[in-house]
């Protein structure tokens, strides 16, 4: 009888012991995934559901996995705080809005204030923008996205201005007129107010609108899987969350494969159908997607130079932050805020680079500078690594000057064609394994890829590439740290809801913020983009990318004045 119940307690025992393997089992397919997630996540299930436009503005900030597992400090919290309201943007008053009630470029109009005024260079201009609904009646509230700029086209002369929105259908706009002649004013509206909130509501509710794949394989057997920086429901995933940076990644886990047998990381693609037919009136490209808004007067006026002729250092300012940075003069683009050397000879940069090893680290609009400098320097020959193309990594060497240049893309979230797994790299990782010095030169740029996601996915990067530089100029303060900036793009309905410049506007405003204070260089690739006459463009015309390639330059070797 002691036999079967030792048996029975046995048994027992063994039962106990399995139920707690299954449960850790369960824990660490389930790691890192919200309650919401697991149990079916809200924001999918509520996005099947087609919202009007009154809604959006009544929707409350979702948790999104992916970032609300990292545990912040008490300054970390405050700077998050701080940078999310200083992107805060206006939003329409309650209620559903009819497109004819929204905002209508060729309705709406702008004057220059005291047009007939004496201008002379270095005086500042300003226009009033004056906004109607498609019916003609002014607009109440603000919340336009504008851009503006002044040019010259027989100058190739062209400065980005300054938009203030006054909240009340009104806009105000600054230029500074840095240079003498004929200026010609010229004001765009990118988005009207009204599609504003949906690309709003897009950013909070539906990340996975750009869905990401991983393929795995195993000798001849391979199995494809969706991936992203949080998956929802309650299926088992595989957790590539880095062990460093602690960003999060994920991919749903293989039927039959291994998470380890992942071999590479790609664009899945965009999801469609993701407005409802009245929000999708707010996107149309010949109607209110980046359409010119026209003067009700003189479009122009007369600037006269300076009294004095020494004028090499009239527009400059001592604040890295001016505004605008710079401006283009006959097609070459003059800083505001530091000496620009035009880099116009192979020779030029040769001598500037020899000795140098370069970094270049990001995405496809700075692998416009590992291609334009490979291009351009006869010496500097690209080493086949075998890369796919436009993925990387790249390198080219000039053996004779002994100068090294590479480009790495960043790590996920990133909408490559196919990326390696080895070759996922994330930034912060590479910035530490960098010993860094006086023959150091590193550059980055990092955006175009976050816009998909709730801002928070992006700070946390940022977050992490600012401490490992910061860590980097403590070792080796002579090290060269370049940022690029973001740029506009050519937009049409369907690119504004991934790729809006709103989206990159609100992304470059934190970064610009995040880096400011700390050793580190900008190249101001937004206001090159916006203040010349090409057209815009994801991957800007060479010549803009020649003119961010002599900024650059110019840091890391500065014209001694």
């Amino acid at each position: 009888m002691w036999r079967d119940s030792f048996r029975l307690q046995l048994f027992c025992l063994l039962m106990a012991v399995l139920a707690l393997v299954v449960l850790v089992h369960n824990f660490f397919q389930l790691e890192h995934l919200d309650d919401d997630t697991i149990l079916g996540s809200n924001w999918i299930t509520e996005n099947n559901v087609q919202h009007s436009l009154s809604q959006t503005t009544k929707t409350t900030r979702k948790p999104y996995c992916g970032y609300t597992q990292q545990t912040l400090s008490k300054r970390e919290q405050a700077e998050q705080e701080s940078l999310l309201a200083a992107i805060q943007w206006p939003k329409p008053p309650e209620g559903t809005i009819a497109f004819a009630q929204s905002t209508d470029p060729t309705h709406s109009d702008f004057v220059i204030v005291k047009p007939s005024r004496f201008f002379k260079v270095g005086d500042e201009l300003e226009v009033l923008v004056r906004m109607k609904d498609f019916q003609g009646n002014p607009k109440q509230y603000g919340g336009d996205y504008l851009q503006a700029r002044i040019h010259s086209p027989g100058l190739k002369a062209g400065a980005a201005g300054r938009v203030v929105d006054c909240q009340n259908g009104l806009y105000k706009v600054f230029f500074t007129l840095l240079w003498p002649g004929e200026v010609k004013v010229s004001v765009s509206l990118v988005h009207p107010s009204e599609a504003i909130q949906v690309l709003l509501r897009l950013r909070e509710e539906r990340p996975d609108r750009v869905y990401f794949k991983s393929s795995f394989k195993s000798g001849r057997y391979s199995e494809t899987t969706e991936c992203n920086v949080c998956l929802p429901g309650g299926l088992p995933v595989c957790n590539f969350t880095d062990l460093y940076t602690g960003e999060p990644w994920f991919c749903y886990k293989p039927r039959k494969l291994s998470c380890a047998s992942r071999i590479s990381h790609a664009k899945g693609g965009y999801l469609k159908g993701l407005l409802t037919q009245e929000e999708s009136l707010f996107f149309q490209s010949d109607v209110n997607i980046k359409r010119p808004i026209l003067s009700s007067g003189p479009d122009l006026v007369i600037v006269k130079p300076k009294a004095f002729t020494d004028s090499s250092s009239m527009d400059r300012v001592e604040d890295p932050t001016a505004s605008p940075s710079g401006y283009y003069y006959e097609d070459q683009w003059r800083s505001r805020t530091h000496w620009i050397h035009n880099f116009n000879k192979s020779d030029d940069i040769t001598e500037c680079l020899q000795g140098k090893v370069i970094h270049l680290f990001g995405d496809s609009t700075i692998r416009q500078w590992f291609e334009y400098l490979t291009a351009f320097v006869p010496d500097l020959v690209e080493f086949n690594l075998g890369s796919p193309k436009n993925v990387g990594p790249f390198m080219s060497v000039d053996l004779r000057h002994n100068i090294l240049l590479k480009f790495r893309c960043h790590g996920p979230p990133i909408r490559f064609s196919t990326v390696f797994s080895s070759e996922l790299r994330y930034i912060a990782n590479e910035l530490n394994n960098i010993v860094g010095g006086r023959n150091t030169v590193i550059a980055i740029t990092i955006w175009s890829h976050f816009s998909t996601f709730p801002v928070e996915v992006y700070i946390r990067r940022l977050r992490n590439i600012r401490r490992a530089i910061l860590q980097l100029l403590d070792r080796s303060p002579k090290t060269s740290i370049v940022i690029r900036t973001a740029n506009v793009q050519e937009l049409g309905p369907e690119v504004s809801l991934f790729n809006s410049d709103w989206y990159s506007f609100q992304l470059d405003s934190v970064m610009r913020k995040m880096f400011s204070g700390i050793a580190v260089h900008f190249v101001d690739a937004w206001e090159m983009s916006v203040a010349h006459y090409s057209p815009h463009n994801l991957h800007p015309n060479e010549i803009i990318v020649k003119n961010q390639i002599d900024a650059f330059l110019s840091y890391v070797c500065p014209l001694q004045t």
